[in-house]
C-alpha cells in the first residue's frame, strides 16, 4: 500500500514561494484570459505552459487552477454555505474528494482555482490503491455532513477503476460502524450521472461545475487554516 499522496521531489522547487508561485500566478492569468475567449483547454495551457516556460507538471496546475470569467461567476452563483446542508441529500464525486483529502493530509501542494475549488496533481490512471490516510479521509467527509444534519450521502465512484469494489465495501462497512446514512453507486459515468442530479454535489470537477445545480466547496471547509496552498491572487 502507498505510504501516503505527499509531495514528488521536485515540488518544493516548481511551486514554492516567491518567484515561482509569481510565475504559477502570471501563468494562470494569460490561461483563463484565452479560454474567456473561446480558446481550448489543451491549446491555451500549451501555449501558456511554453511562454511561461513550464514544465507538465507545472501545466497540470495551471490547467486546474484557470477558468474563464463567466464561468467562475455561473460556478461561484451555484456554490452553497454551509448553513444550507441541513436537510439536503448530497452526492459525493467518490474519488475526487477522498483522493484530494488523502493529499492534504499527505501535506503535498494544493492549489486553489479561480473558481475557489480546490484541486491536486493526483490522478488515477484506472486503479486506485489506498494510502494510509484513506480511512480519516473518509472519516472527515462523514463527520462533516453528520455534523451539519445533511439527509443522505450518496457516494459516486468509478466502476471501471481498479478497487472501485473495494471502496464500496469499505465505506459500507464505515457506515455500518458510524450509523451514517449512505449509499454507494459504481457507475460507467459517474461525472454524468452527478452533473445530472438535482442533489447537492461535492466534487472539483470543472466539467461538473459547469452543469450541476448546486455545489459545496468541502475542501475549503476541511482545509487547516495554516494549510499552504497555491492560490491565483
Amino acid at each position: 500500500m502507498p505510504k501516503n499522496r505527499g509531495k514528488e521531489g521536485r515540488d518544493s522547487y516548481l511551486f514554492g514561494k516567491n518567484f515561482m508561485q509569481d510565475k504559477i500566478k502570471e501563468a494562470v492569468f494569460d490561461m483563463s484570459f484565452l479560454l474567456e475567449r473561446g480558446y481550448g483547454e489543451s491549446s491555451s495551457c500549451e501555449l501558456v505552459g511554453n511562454r511561461h516556460k513550464l514544465n507538465k507538471r507545472q501545466q497540470q496546475a495551471i490547467k486546474g487552477m484557470s477558468a474563464a470569467k463567466t464561468a467562475v461567476i455561473r460556478r461561484k452563483e451555484k456554490a452553497l454555505l454551509k448553513e444550507s446542508l441541513s436537510g439536503k441529500e448530497i452526492i459525493v464525486d467518490g474519488f475526487n474528494q477522498i483522493i484530494l483529502l488523502e493529499s492534504m493530509l499527505s501535506n503535498a501542494y494544493l492549489f486553489e482555482g479561480k473558481d475557489g475549488a480546490i484541486r491536486d496533481l493526483s490522478s488515477l490512471h484506472g486503479t486506485y490503491k489506498s494510502v494510509n490516510q484513506t480511512e480519516e479521509a473518509i472519516s472527515l467527509i462523514g463527520d462533516f455532513f453528520k455534523n451539519h444534519n445533511s439527509e443522505k450521502i450518496i457516494w459516486i465512484f468509478d466502476k471501471p477503476v481498479s478497487n472501485s469494489g473495494r471502496m464500496k465495501a469499505k465505506l459500507l462497512l464505515i457506515a455500518k460502524e458510524y450509523g451514517y446514512n449512505w449509499e454507494v453507486i459504481l457507475e460507467n459515468n459517474p461525472d454524468k450521472l452527478i452533473a445530472k442530479s438535482n442533489l447537492v454535489a461535492i466534487t472539483s470537477d470543472a466539467w461538473i461545475l459547469d452543469r450541476v445545480e448546486s455545489w459545496f466547496n468541502l475542501m475549503k471547509e476541511l482545509m487547516p487554516d495554516d494549510y499552504e496552498f497555491v492560490v491565483t491572487s
